[in-house]
């Protein structure tokens, strides 16, 4: 058993290991090779007895675990009968807590219901002793000596401030009869003190102690002398502020810095920022408006404008924007009653001043242009019949157009239409706008535009000048590629636009007029070529024999001419402009040559050079690019075919699909111009 026990103190307990620990402590029980031989009866002895021992071992304590398990489940008995008398004993311990708990709330209702009771009984009380120190203090009034610590201690004068201001009420409602003098005295002391606080505050204010300047102000705010405690600081919040040659800028500064300290000194601060910003307008913007005003004539509107919308950011405790305009208005309002007459008579002077500076540019000295009348007269015979009506000018290729004129006449009206919408009457805004439109008009669209074009007209040559030199389309590009986008944006106020549609459309209307008159010239200059190089010989050689075939001189001049034409209108317009007015070019041009042909007579070789002078007519007219233009000359090229064409094929040419729909008068008209016409064989043919 001894063995048995320590075999088992081992941890942890493993079988194995018991039965081989067991083996090596019995004799006669270790290997063969050891001290002692292995004796294998000993060891089964050993074995047996051992099991014994262990049964032994297993009833004994099993009798005293069944004791423990005994006693365990007396214990769990017991401990559970404790615990039913403690829940037992916590039940009468909550009675008695839900009991007292009661009894508290009704302790305290009562406590509550005692305080209300004392409340009551104390606001009066309190107000009594308020009456009574009140009484004491007027009854030192009232002898005419003040004893009171509260009024001879410098350092206690918020307080005395406090019983002042009460007092000087109280007195309000005393009949002056009796109390005149007393009255009379308070009233005193209550501006004695009023100024103390406003010294007070002045010099925290310049000594820069906010918290002093915010305590001063609080008491001040009861006292009558509140608003100069605000003049005060706004006058002292001022000095020094103005440093810079930029007044407005100061300004802008000056109520940004007083807008982030306001806040910490004054229960109102918006009120008493909207206060500095109209002591800012009315006193130093409206005397240094004035002055410049007085010097040069012209306003700081737009400045004043710029600086109230950097004031729009601030809280100003009523409508910013009405507030502000009328700030600027009534800075300006002696300057604004003529705000018009003078935007007007300075805009006329700086447009005159703009062209006249061109045109001095140009040693040009303007002409007069007629008007009423007799000038209507005359422009409506010169749209009819293109006459020229009055002495040509020559212009030197100058088409006294400028874009820079035109942006700078635009600029100033631009600018003089900003000032209109911010400085007139609402009521007269649109009055103001007309006329400022009209002064446009008068000297952008009459005076330099109007002007370019009727010197223009003027420098067009009649269309039998020789050697013209045609600058009209120069104008003609200047209107197209810089004037016309300018004009078209121009402000456009509806009660404008009707005039602008009359001014556009005369000038349009004198465009065409000049274009035409340009056309006729041209066909003026190529008559005057035909005639000068144009020779009967030509088309009726002497000596047929030897005459090379190609074309006359006449016509390499005559289409060297067109084809600089043709270049010169297609750089000066654009669009639908360019066809239009080389289709009116290429019809008179096929004109011109159809009725330059029909003067001469035609031999045979003759007819061959006319064929290849209409030919280089038509290879002129491709550069034209107008499918109508190209049929004509083409029609003509075939017309020629007529002159050198023989006899007997006449009707079949005729007949021909170029010519087929030809009226037979103009067949015949070409066939009436060969030398050989009045033989009768031809006319046999023909008719």
């Amino acid at each position: 058993a001894h063995f048995s026990v320590e075999l088992f103190q081992l941890e942890p307990f493993v079988a194995d290991e018991y039965i081989e620990r067991l083996v090596w402590r019995t004799p006669g029980g270790g290997s063969r090779g050891g001290p002692e031989a292995f004796d294998p009866k000993r060891l089964l002895e050993e074995f047996v007895n051992h099991i014994q021992e262990l049964q032994i071992m297993d009833e004994r304590i099993q009798r005293k675990v069944e004791k423990l398990e005994q006693q365990c489940q007396k214990e769990a008995k017991e401990f559970a009968k404790k615990v039913q008398e403690l829940q037992k004993s916590n039940q009468v311990a909550f009675q008695h807590f839900q009991e007292l708990d009661e009894h508290i709330s009704y302790v305290a209702t009562k406590v509550c219901h005692l305080g209300d009771q004392l409340e009551g009984v104390n606001t009066p009380r309190q107000r009594a002793v308020e009456a009574q120190k009140l009484m004491k203090y007027f009854n030192e009034f009232l002898d005419g000596e003040l004893k009171s610590d509260v009024f001879t201690n410098s350092e206690k004068i918020k307080e005395a401030a406090d019983i002042i201001q009460k007092l000087h009420l109280i007195a309000q409602e005393l009949p002056f009869d009796r109390f005149s003098e007393v009255k009379s005295k308070i009233a005193s002391k209550y501006h004695d003190l009023e100024c103390q606080l406003i010294q007070e505050f002045t010099s925290a204010q310049r000594r820069g102690e906010i918290s002093r300047m915010r305590e001063v102000a609080a008491v001040l705010l009861h006292f009558k002398g509140y608003s100069h405690c605000v003049d005060v600081y706004i006058k002292q919040c001022q000095e020094g502020a103005y440093l810079r040659n930029d007044i407005f800028e100061d300004a802008a500064i000056l109520c940004q810095r007083v807008n982030k300290q306001v806040g910490d000194i004054f229960s109102n601060p918006e009120t008493v920022l909207a206060k500095l910003i109209q002591n800012v307008f009315e006193i130093k913007l409206q005397s240094f408006v004035k002055e410049q005003l007085e010097e040069c004539r012209k306003s700081d509107a737009e400045q004043t404008t710029n600086l109230s919308s950097k004031l729009m950011e601030f809280n100003l405790g009523t409508d910013k924007q009405t507030f502000l305009s009328k700030l600027i208005k009534s800075i300006f309002i002696s300057y604004l009653e003529n705000y018009i007459e003078v935007e007007t008579g300075y805009l006329k002077s700086r447009s005159a001043m703009i062209l006249q500076r061109y045109y001095d540019s140009k040693n040009h000295q303007k002409r007069s242009i007629g008007t009423g009348g007799i000038q209507d007269l005359k422009e409506r015979i010169r749209q009819r019949t293109n006459l020229p009506l009055g002495p040509s000018i020559d212009t030197h290729g100058e088409t006294f157009l400028s874009q820079e004129v035109v942006v700078n006449l635009l600029q100033e009206t631009k600018q003089a239409f900003e000032r209109c919408h911010r400085l007139s009457d609402p009521s007269d805004l649109p009055r103001n706008a007309f006329r400022i439109f009209t002064i446009l008009v008068e000297f952008l669209c009459i005076e330099h535009i109007d002007y370019a074009l009727e010197t223009g007209l003027a420098g067009i040559p009649s269309s039998d000048s020789r050697n013209a030199n045609l600058y009209f389309l120069d104008v003609v590009q200047q209107f197209n590629d810089h004037l016309m986008p300018l004009i078209s944006s121009s402000p456009k106020l509806s009660e404008c636009l009707q005039k602008k549609k009359e001014i556009i459309e005369q000038m349009e209307m004198k465009l065409d007029t000049g274009i035409d008159r340009t056309l006729n010239c041209m066909i003026g200059q190529m008559k005057h070529i035909l005639a000068a190089e144009q020779k009967k010989t030509d088309f009726k050689p002497e000596d047929e024999n030897n005459v090379l075939i190609q074309y006359t001189n006449a016509c390499v001049k005559v289409c060297a001419y067109v084809r600089k034409q043709v270049e010169k209108i297609k750089n000066s317009m654009d669009g639908k402009n360019v066809d239009t007015v080389l289709m009116e070019l290429g019809v008179r041009f096929h004109r011109l040559i159809y009725e330059h042909l029909q003067q001469y007579s035609y031999s045979c070789m003759g007819g061959m050079l006319a064929i290849c002078d209409v030919a280089e007519y038509r290879k002129c007219a491709k550069d034209f690019k107008i499918p109508m233009v190209l049929h004509l000359f083409d029609t003509l090229h075939a017309l020629c075919n007529l002159l050198v064409v023989a006899p007997d094929n006449l009707k079949q040419v005729c007949s021909g699909e170029q010519l087929a729909n030809l009226d037979k008068n103009i067949l015949h008209s070409f066939v009436q111009l060969r030398a050989d016409y009045r033989s009768a064989r031809l006319a046999r043919h023909f008719s």
